[in-house]
């Protein structure tokens, strides 16, 4: 599970999850490089490995850095999570022991945006469905109906109004598509209508994107009444987390005609995902791939070298989230 050769003057390092070539040879013969890419794995290493372990890389938000695995490194001082999301990182327990958290936010914001709009667009105008009509051959015989759906008569309420939030409101203003939002308080960033209440958000448009962070605050907030509000031509686009859609209240309310279509880029159980969605014709199902390119992976990756050698250097963490303890260097 280790490489490399230990030295009293080397700082122990964790990747725990998968294994990307820039976290493995990201860092200097200054550090000793540890590897798990499971619970299991992170049980396996010796107590004298765990014992030097001072600075956990989490690689993916299906890796949990709960307080029993964090509990098992005595030393430690940081996690740096990739990803702009870490609710699977226990940051109440990192902050109670001093332990600095850190995310990669920015360098993911315009691609997950990039998707967020495509995938609003491809299950709007069902290109999955027009793709699939000519591959068919049904267009060689025969004209290819009107889309019903378009953005042109289209309201979106985006749910969450952070960096990614922004940027694709950003990309609905150029689409000349009316943007309003919901959040718990207003953002003085935008000048977008604010709604508190999401219910009547729901009401007032007809097409959701959702884009807030996992965890318990969140926890199937889209659900039977939010999709109710939205109605008979309501869309609803998911980039955020699975855990944010009660998943079986939006199965019901596609079957039922409840709402039109939804766009998901996420799911409860990934990579599982609900034979009922896969069987319907007005649902897009991606990957979980909204920052899924090679060069926004690879700047994420590179987020997380920095900001533990940032910290090992004796400065100070370049991306702190919110709870961190860090008070300054």
């Amino acid at each position: 599970m280790m490489t490399g050769s230990i030295s009293s003057d080397k700082i122990d390092l964790l990747i725990y999850g998968p294994v990307r070539p820039i976290l493995e040879n990201g860092f200097s013969d200054h550090f000793v490089v540890h590897k798990a890419e499971t619970h299991g794995d992170l049980e396996r290493l010796t107590p004298a490995v765990r014992e030097r372990i001072r600075g956990v890389a989490v690689t993916y938000h299906t890796v949990r850095a709960d307080r029993n695995s964090l509990s098992q490194l005595p030393k430690i001082e940081m996690v740096a999570s990739f990803g702009v999301g870490y609710d699977h990182i226990d940051a109440k327990y990192a902050a109670e022991h001093n332990i600095i958290v850190t995310n990669t936010p920015d360098v993911l914001t315009e691609e997950v945006a990039d998707v967020a709009m495509g995938l609003l667009i491809s299950t709007v105008r069902e290109f999955i469905k027009a793709d699939r009509y000519v591959r068919s051959g049904l267009w060689q015989t025969q004209n290819y109906p009107l889309s019903v759906g378009s953005l042109r008569d289209r309201k979106v309420g985006i749910v969450g109004m952070g960096r990614i939030g922004q940027a694709i409101a950003r990309r609905l203003d150029a689409s000349l598509v009316p943007v309003v939002y919901h959040t718990r308080n207003p953002s003085k960033d935008v000048s977008y209508q604010h709604y508190p209440d999401l219910i009547e958000m729901a009401k007032a448009v007809d097409t959701l994107m959702v884009i807030v962070p996992g965890g318990a605050s969140t926890n199937k907030m889209i659900n039977a009444e939010v999709f109710k509000a939205l109605g008979p031509r309501g869309v609803l686009v998911n980039v955020a987390r699975g855990s944010v859609v009660d998943e079986q209240a939006l199965v019901q309310a596609l079957k039922s005609g409840t709402i039109l279509a939804a766009g998901l880029d996420v799911f409860a159980a990934e990579p599982t995902v609900p034979d009922e969605l896969k069987a319907m014709q007005n649902v897009v199902l991606l990957p979980h791939i909204g920052s899924a390119s090679v060069v926004t992976r690879n700047a994420m990756d590179q987020l997380v070298v920095d900001n533990l050698k940032s910290w090992f250097a004796g400065k100070a963490p370049l991306t702190p989230v919110v709870e961190t303890p860090f008070k300054g260097r």
